[in-house]
């Protein structure tokens, strides 16, 4: 999204297979832009034998080792999607008792964009802010040690973005016409594990 950061009321790391988030969140927190930190995500097939504990539980675990003080993170162990990752998120907060007016939306570097687009439209009375670890496609690649994995997951997000605002799952974003030649280019490669089945271009 090339968001510039900047402080806010709180950081909300949404759960993946990739620790980097937790590191991302722990950096802003350090850096003084924001004072409170959500982790939020349950397990999915991609995390399960990772992070058996659940991935908020996990991020925190990576937080607090990295000298986080246990009352600045919140974990919310439920979500299972990003959509519950903002909805679940946001209860928590209000449970809390926190004011939030900002966000600092912290996820995969391929994940912004759907990120984005679920958070606006499930909590439209903020104002979110995309961050995640600075690095380039192949720099992310050789962190996680899995192309297959990288290149199917960002695949299906980009799906997700062409066929969720219909559905009422985010505001809609466009999408250039090169990147949308590379995700037909990709799914015929055989790029499709991450697919939501049944959908395609029609849904747009």
């Amino acid at each position: 999204m090339r968001h510039e950061v900047r402080p806010c009321s709180v950081a909300i790391g949404l759960g993946s297979h990739d620790l980097g988030v937790a590191d991302t969140a722990v950096d802003l927190y350090r850096r003084g832009m924001v004072p409170l930190i959500v982790f939020t995500g349950a397990t999915s097939p991609t995390t399960r034998e990772r992070m058996p504990r659940g991935e908020a539980v996990h991020y925190r675990e990576r937080a607090l080792e990295l000298g986080v003080p246990s009352s600045a993170v919140l974990v919310e162990p439920r979500a299972r999607n990003t959509g519950e990752n903002i909805r679940f998120s946001r209860a928590l907060l209000e449970e809390a008792g926190a004011e939030v007016s900002s966000v600092l939306l912290v996820s995969k570097p391929y994940e912004e964009r759907r990120a984005y687009a679920t958070a606006c439209k499930l909590w439209p009375e903020a104002e979110f802010i995309c961050a995640s670890t600075p690095m380039s496609f192949e720099q992310y690649v050789e962190s996680i040690h899995d192309v297959r994995m990288v290149v199917d997951m960002l695949v299906g997000a980009l799906q997700r973005l062409l066929i969720y605002p219909k559905q009422g799952f985010m505001i809609h974003l466009s999408v250039p016409d090169g990147v949308m030649d590379a995700y037909e280019r990709l799914c015929r490669q055989g790029f499709t594990s991450r697919l939501v089945p049944g959908r395609d271009e029609a849904d747009r």
